[in-house]
């Protein structure tokens, strides 16, 4: 009875073992399944997110590159280096620069300098930009009136008619959709210059400016409105000698006593069409461009240096609030930006 008893557990247990046995042996079977799929889900996603990484650096490089190939006002470099660059040999020029450059970097306490694109617009990108990436406002004048409306003003109030002979820079656009095309500038310069002075921090500041600045057709419009603020302004001036009425600024005499601008028309005809074109802005017109923007333009004249005329500001008579901004040129035809460090 006893051994029958212990068969019959043997038999119990062996059948339980062969029952786990087999179960253990469909466990495996799927526990291997699903580690293989979970392998090959991993090593799946990590093609797939080695992959994405590699895209998005190319993408990202691309756009840098791109970015870099039409910011029109490059990063900051070092000035000596720069100049090492720019003027090797032992020419007496070379040589005169050099010194020029070494007296900014150890008497004005220029370091670094961010180059400016050459072309005829140089100046004026120059000078835009460093009033934009440093905040400041719209002058007070500006703030007076709507400039959105000159245009309207200039054509219909003073009877101006021949505006349609304004020339926009590089595009030598002359006709009767003019009147259209100013106030699209004029509209590009109060947003961005709006927006953009409303920003206080500098870095985002910064950020809006280089892109800004690699965008060759807002950058165009900016400079083509300025011209025109300075042209309305000039038409000011005449204005008010030929009707005998209040003082004008000794400025609009000096560029109104030039043969080649002795009037508004010929101030246009003769500069302002070409400016972004053909030739850039003469010493008269950057007295007036400070003058009008209320800031005043500090100057370092490299090819006048160890003369009176190495520093020069435009204009030679400002006011106290005015903001103060910065240009250095080899030729007094293109400009770069100089950085202060101390």
């Amino acid at each position: 009875m006893k051994q029958k008893g212990r068969h019959e557990v043997q038999s119990w247990t062996t059948a339980t073992k062969q029952s786990l046995c087999l179960l253990w042996q469909k466990v495996k079977v799927q526990l291997m399944l699903s580690m293989s799929f979970l392998i090959a889900v991993f090593w799946y996603c990590r093609r797939l997110y080695s992959f994405l990484a590699q895209l998005l650096k190319r993408w990202s490089n691309y756009l840098q590159r791109k970015l870099i190939r039409n910011l029109s006002v490059l990063t900051e470099v070092d000035l000596l280096g720069y100049s090492a660059r720019e003027w090797k040999g032992e020419t007496k020029q070379a040589k005169h620069m050099r010194e020029a450059y070494e007296e900014l970097f150890w008497s004005c306490h220029i370091k670094y300098l961010r180059q400016v694109r050459r072309d005829n617009y140089c100046v004026l990108r120059a000078v835009l930009f460093q009033i934009f990436s440093q905040g400041i406002p719209f002058p007070s004048w500006m703030k007076e009136r709507d400039i959105l409306k000159l245009p309207e003003k200039l054509l219909y109030s003073q009877g101006c008619n021949w505006i349609q002979q304004y020339s926009f820079g590089p595009e030598r656009y002359t006709g009767p959709n003019a009147f259209g095309k100013l106030r699209k500038c004029m509209e590009t310069l109060k947003t961005n210059w709006t927006e953009i002075s409303a920003t206080k921090d500098h870095e985002e500041r910064g950020n809006m400016c280089n892109a800004l600045f690699s965008d060759e057709s807002k950058e165009h419009k900016l400079y083509e409105a300025i011209k025109f603020i300075m042209l309305y302004e000039v038409v000011e001036a005449y204005e008010q000698i030929k009707n005998r009425e209040e003082p004008i600024h000794n400025l609009f005499s000096l560029l109104l006593a030039r043969d080649s601008s002795s009037d508004p028309l010929s101030f246009m005809m003769n500069h302002l069409n070409s400016i972004g074109d053909s030739i850039c802005l003469d010493q008269v017109e950057l007295f007036l461009l400070g003058y009008l923007l209320e800031v005043k333009i500090r100057v370092y004249r490299l090819h006048r240096f160890n003369t009176e005329e190495f520093q020069v500001n435009y204009p030679d008579e400002y006011r106290r609030e005015w903001n103060e901004i910065s240009l250095l040129t080899e030729d007094d035809r293109y400009y770069h930006i100089p950085l202060f460090r101390t």
